[in-house]
């Protein structure tokens, strides 16, 4: 039994360390497809791709639940993500450096913290409170560049949307906790009924993006990489584990990692203040994390 349970518990911190690997990449990803492509063609590239994979694994895995519950479930959950969620978030990074974007959007778990409050009726402690406040306290250091006495110049918009981007996706882990279906086939629910609204936004808006190879390349990899085989990873390594804590505390790796991808593939100059204030955001969400 122990022999299976520490077999176990290797596979859990492989997958896990595999969707932390996944999800370093995003940012460099994101900005990369963003320089070839408007964010809405982005995200409707990455959602075509994302919902064949989980209707073929939901097909597959006996868990695709056709009903009129399954799809009303899946286009309440599927307008917040991925259709107005990845839409807000590429428009923050199409405005903001990779840097500065990253940071901001990880701060999605502390703004969960604030909104369950009222959502699930969960109380407040003194240790989330205080982790609260540490991790807006490093969103400050991020934006102010160290410096207090003017603030530099941003595209104040952009931030907004960032911020405006973890409203969104904490809404939607909130919401998909009140659900019974298996997460896989609300997903693949979700992604499949978003489509026709990325694409109507794609032929309102830019057009549809050229078919060319380094397109689908940058769409493939959102589509498999952020929005499909990071979570399907994650979700592997928290059904393998009996120490979920422990596994959990992993993913703080991954901004950290995507700060060196930023810097080496994007070329962006790191500020010290950038990794300072991720330093700050990521202590203040491992102090709400213990609460």
């Amino acid at each position: 039994m122990k022999d299976r349970e520490g077999t176990n518990e290797r596979a859990a911190v492989m997958y896990a360390l595999a969707a932390v690997a996944a999800w370093s990449t995003v940012a460099t990803g994101f900005k990369l497809g963003l320089r070839v492509m408007e964010p809405v063609q982005l995200l409707f590239l990455g959602t075509v791709i994302s919902a064949t994979l989980f209707a073929v694994l939901a097909t597959v895995g006996g868990h695709w639940r056709p009903s009129r519950r399954t799809c009303m479930e899946g286009a309440r959950l599927g307008v917040l993500n991925p259709f107005l969620y990845y839409l807000v978030l590429f428009e923050a990074y199409e405005r903001l450096p990779a840097q500065i974007a990253q940071p901001l959007n990880y701060t999605w778990a502390i703004t969960l913290a604030v909104m369950a409050v009222p959502i699930l009726g969960q109380p407040l402690t003194h240790r989330t409170v205080a982790g609260i406040l540490i991790g807006y306290a490093g969103v400050l250091v991020l934006l102010s560049g160290g410096r207090f006495d003017a603030w530099p110049d941003l595209d104040w918009p952009g931030v907004a949307l960032a911020l405006a981007s973890t409203v969104l996706w904490a809404g939607y882990w909130l919401t998909g906790t009140r659900s019974r279906l298996p997460p896989i086939t609300l997903m693949a629910w979700s992604f499949l009924l978003a489509t026709p609204l990325v694409a109507a936004a794609c032929i309102l808006g830019p057009g549809w993006p050229e078919a060319t190879w380094q397109n689908l390349g940058y769409g493939t990899w959102v589509g498999l990489i952020e929005m499909g085989f990071a979570f399907l990873f994650w979700q592997r390594a928290l059904r393998l584990t009996a120490r979920a804590a422990r596994i959990g505390q992993l993913v703080f790796l991954s901004p950290f990692l995507s700060l060196v991808l930023i810097g080496t593939v994007l070329g962006e100059d790191v500020k010290v203040t950038s990794i300072a204030g991720l330093a700050v955001i990521v202590a203040g969400l491992w102090v709400s994390r213990r609460g």
